[in-house]
C-alpha cells in the first residue's frame, strides 16, 4: 500500500503535491485551533543598518 502511494505522489505534478502539503498543513493547525488566514509577521521589530561598500 505504502508503495502503491508513493508511486501515485510521485506520478503527480510538483504543483499539485505542494497543495497538498499546504491543505494538509492548514487542516492540522485548524486541528489545534489555530488560524492560517491570519498573517503572522505584522512589522519589522528591528532594523539593522546596512554597511557602505
Amino acid at each position: 500500500m505504502k508503495a502503491e502511494e508513493y508511486r501515485y505522489w510521485q506520478s503527480r505534478p510538483a504543483h499539485e503535491r505542494m497543495d497538498a502539503v499546504s491543505e494538509l498543513t492548514t487542516a492540522a493547525y485548524a486541528l489545534k485551533g489555530i488560524a492560517l488566514g491570519v498573517p503572522r509577521l505584522q512589522k519589522c521589530i528591528v532594523i539593522f543598518p546596512r554597511l557602505q561598500r
